[in-house]
């Protein structure tokens, strides 16, 4: 019989108490949440497979974007993120973490809806870090609502135009900057296959979201780009 670490059992790494409401506003903070999410921050061990390449992630300040940005940056990348200005507290925080790694950082607020930006935000990372290899679109909206009567219009566009507008406008812009090797990486969800009633905008745009990438991979494959 070998011995284990019992840390490591997923039955019982983590915990089993119910996670109490949260209270905050869309969006929100990280820094705000009970328990503290686990990004990776004490535990990810980086071997330098990404040394040398230049990361954008838009809605890197926490989460999933978080995520990657500590995996990315401990593994050798420079890394760019952009989120909105109200989640400017968590985004100085995963900077500070990705610059701890050793690598490069950069940090831009804005609102991804807005055209302008989320095709600025290219162009500034390959001023920043002399060029792109990654891009990652992971920024998001999403809302829990209680029926489609309730989904008003003004919701309904701000979901799709940061879900969707956003990833594209971004995209677009890479696109020039792109060369054989370079990844473009997409955060879809388990919404665009088992959709719930009560996030019918968001699943619809985590669909059009699998759509894009198949879609991509495609027309960027022959090009040695990976979707």
């Amino acid at each position: 019989m070998t011995s284990h670490d019992a840390s490591q059992d997923p039955r019982t790494a983590h915990t089993t108490d119910d996670f109490p409401e949260q209270e905050q506003q869309q969006p929100g903070l990280e820094t705000a949440m009970t328990p503290t999410p686990d990004n990776g921050e004490d535990s990810y061990v980086g071997h330098g497979r990404l040394a040398g390449r230049r990361a954008l992630i838009t809605g890197g300040d926490s989460g999933i974007g978080r995520a990657v940005a500590i995996a990315f940056a401990r593994e050798g990348a420079d890394v760019a993120i952009a989120s909105l200005p109200e989640e400017h507290e968590d985004a100085e925080k995963t900077v500070a973490l990705v610059r701890d790694a050793g690598v490069r950082a950069a940090s831009f607020s804005g609102d991804v809806r807005d055209e302008g930006f989320a095709e600025k935000i290219v162009a500034d990372t390959v001023a920043e870090f002399g060029g792109i290899d990654i891009l990652v679109l992971n920024a998001a909206y999403q809302r829990d609502r209680d029926s489609l009567a309730e989904l008003e219009t003004a919701e309904f566009d701000r979901t799709f135009r940061t879900n969707l507008y956003g990833l594209l406008f971004s995209a677009r812009a890479a696109m020039e900057h792109l060369d054989a090797g370079s990844a473009i990486i997409v955060t879809s969800s388990i919404q665009a296959f088992d959709p719930s009633p009560g996030l019918l905008d968001y699943a619809m745009t985590k669909a059009a979201q699998v759509a894009f990438v198949r879609a991509m991979a495609q027309d960027l494959g022959p090009r040695g780009i990976r979707v």
